[in-house]
């Protein structure tokens, strides 16, 4: 009995890690695929943007920076977009004017301030 009962257990973790292993080798789920490539495309790519530009953005969620602050997140061509000073009535959706601050180290998205509600 007990032998059955170490016999399962032992199974049942190598059907664990060999899922962890299939799992690890194929790369993931298909989403996961498709957001690598996005980012790889990404950061073989020039911004849409320049430092300065003005552009009209609807926002499409928010996250919390590292500083605490909440950020609005727009896209450009694709292109995300950190916007910061962002009034707390703003949802997402809302279109904004914004002006581009900055670029991440890799370009592959970009800090913006809010100007207005367009």
């Amino acid at each position: 009995m007990l032998a059955q009962a170490v016999l399962g257990i032992g199974l049942l973790v190598a059907l664990v890690i060999g899922s962890w292993v299939f799992k690890r080798i194929r790369g993931g789920s298909a989403d996961e695929r498709r957001s690598r490539d996005r980012h790889r495309a990404a950061q073989k790519r020039d911004p849409p943007v320049e430092i300065g530009d003005v552009e009209t953005v609807a926002i499409s969620e928010f996250t919390d920076h590292h500083s605490g602050d909440r950020q609005a997140v727009g896209k450009i061509e694709g292109f995300v977009v950190f916007v910061e000073d962002v009034p707390g009535g703003c949802e997402p959706t809302d279109v904004i004017r914004i002006k581009v601050l900055s670029f991440n180290r890799g370009h592959t998205s970009a800090t913006a301030t809010f100007l207005e509600a367009a």
